[in-house]
């Protein structure tokens, strides 16, 4: 799982749980603040009716004939109330009269309970009893949406109670609005959570970025490349690209060290026993003619040490160097020029044929001191391994943003065994015409060349014979 899911995934559970937790409670809270709305104005309906009862008191007793016809003429009234959304057109308000015992004298819902007595009701056995009385009881105890409620409030004969009445009002009349309301904060709940699940990939996004571009340089490291450290943003961050770079140098450079000592190892021992056999045969005083073979060797040898080590230096140089010191604007064409220039009497000697294919006024970015030696050293090989009077081909295109400079010989082309080991350092292979192997150090200068410049070089075989080398240089 990457960075990115990690935080998001995390966010997402943090904020589901909260969201449940606060929703939760919220519709809760909005159920009972319905009931609460529903609740205050049954109490004032209530008190209405118990004083309009109170007015038809007659020696101490209640006459609920009258109330009964006015209830009931009330529901039959037609009307259409537009509430908001919600259209009303009939009273779902009910009521009931008990006497001081609590036995039942009307009901507007149930006329045939009349007889029966209530008085273990909450809301009957309460008012009575000189307080408020209220309960909500199910219709239906399997359904949670069939409460109905009761409010009741007490009849007066001046200080006497003589009875009560309750008025009901079914809580399903009321939960229609709480549904809505439920699917309004559902709705718009949901709809945040998606918005913010979709900022957070965006900011989880923006904050594994530096990480990613971390990774990215760990990774062109690990390819061989030259990258420069990526800009990070914050202290913390940036502290963390430097300790990059340090472990970076600090690995390279125990690695450099111990390849260069094996391989250099290595490659002295040859030339350096040469030498020492040439002295000691130099030192039993052979005939002359053989003494200046031996000296002959010794010398040889020499200009091989010597230039190997000069060779060595200019790559350890330049393996250590992160950029290009000085970058200016370069023709392609006189860079190519000076290299043909540079090796013209090989060239004239092996009597080869140079063809060029470079478009006019192409150029690039670079250092020209670096790139005209990389050239130098894919050209030499190119003149080394073509037979005498092949051809050599230098083509130069301008490829999306870089410029690829292609050197193809005419010569034996590059084993299979030896494809994947050409930019090896001191691996090289016998030249064509003399058996002998170079320093194995040129191509390896030409790969740190383009790696600095920001391109890489290749080598492939074309046809049946010859090679082809690519030097790619950002533009």
């Amino acid at each position: 799982m990457t960075l990115t899911a990690r935080l998001l995934f995390g966010f997402v559970l943090v904020a589901a749980g909260g969201f449940y937790f606060i929703t939760d409670r919220v519709l809760k809270r909005v159920e009972r603040q319905y009931l609460e709305a529903v609740e205050e104005p049954m109490v004032d309906a209530a008190n209405i009716l118990a004083a309009a009862l109170e007015q038809d008191i007659q020696d101490g007793a209640l006459d609920a004939a009258r109330f009964g016809a006015t209830f009931a003429a009330a529901k039959k009234r037609e009307f259409e109330a537009k509430i908001y959304d919600f259209t009303k057109t009939h009273i779902n308000l009910e009521a009931y009269i008990t006497d001081d015992k609590g036995i039942v004298i009307f009901d507007s819902a149930e006329p045939a309970a009349v007889g029966t007595s209530l008085s273990n009701r909450r809301d009957v056995r309460i008012t009575l009893a000189g307080g408020y009385g209220a309960r909500s009881t199910r219709a239906d105890e399997a359904d949670d949406d069939s409460s109905v409620m009761f409010v009741g409030a007490p009849i007066r004969d001046g200080p006497r109670i003589i009875g009560a009445v309750s008025v009901s009002k079914p809580q399903r009349a009321v939960f229609q609005f709480r549904d809505e309301t439920r699917h309004w904060l559902l709705w718009h709940i949901s709809l945040i959570i998606v918005c913010m699940v979709l900022a957070s990939y965006l900011v989880a996004k923006w904050a594994a970025r530096p990480v990613e571009r971390l990774t990215e340089y760990a990774r062109a490291i690990t390819r061989g490349e030259r990258p420069a450290v990526p800009r990070l943003p914050g202290s913390d961050l940036k502290t963390l690209g430097s300790a990059f770079e340090k472990m970076r140098d600090e690995l390279q450079g125990r690695e450099y060290v111990e390849n260069y000592v094996q391989t250099l190892t290595h490659e002295l021992k040859s030339p350096v026993a040469a030498v020492q056999g040439a002295a000691e045969l130099l030192a039993e005083n052979p005939p002359p003619e053989q003494r200046a073979r031996f000296l002959g060797n010794i010398m040889n040898e020499t200009r091989r040490l010597h230039g190997l080590i000069d060779r060595l230096l200019e790559l350890a140089a330049l393996e250590k160097r992160k950029s290009l010191d000085e970058v200016r604007k370069l023709d392609v064409a006189e860079l190519v020029a000076t290299a043909i220039d540079h090796l013209a009497p090989l060239i004239q000697r092996r009597e080869l044929k140079v063809q060029q294919d470079i478009p006019a006024l192409l150029t690039v970015r670079g250092d020209a001191f670096l790139l005209d030696g990389a050239l130098i050293n894919l050209l030499q090989n190119a003149i080394e391994f073509s037979p005498e009077g092949g051809t050599i081909q230098i083509i130069a295109r301008h490829i999306d943003d870089s410029v690829h400079i292609l050197v193809e010989d005419e010569g034996p082309g590059v084993p299979d065994f030896a494809k994947q080991r050409v930019f090896e350092r001191f691996y090289s292979l016998p030249r064509p015409d003399t058996g002998h192997k170079s320093s194995g150090l040129g191509l390896c200068f030409v790969r740190e060349v383009a790696l600095l410049h920001g391109g890489g070089v290749s080598l492939e075989n074309i046809g049946e014979r010859g090679t082809r080398a690519v030097l790619t240089i950002k533009a």
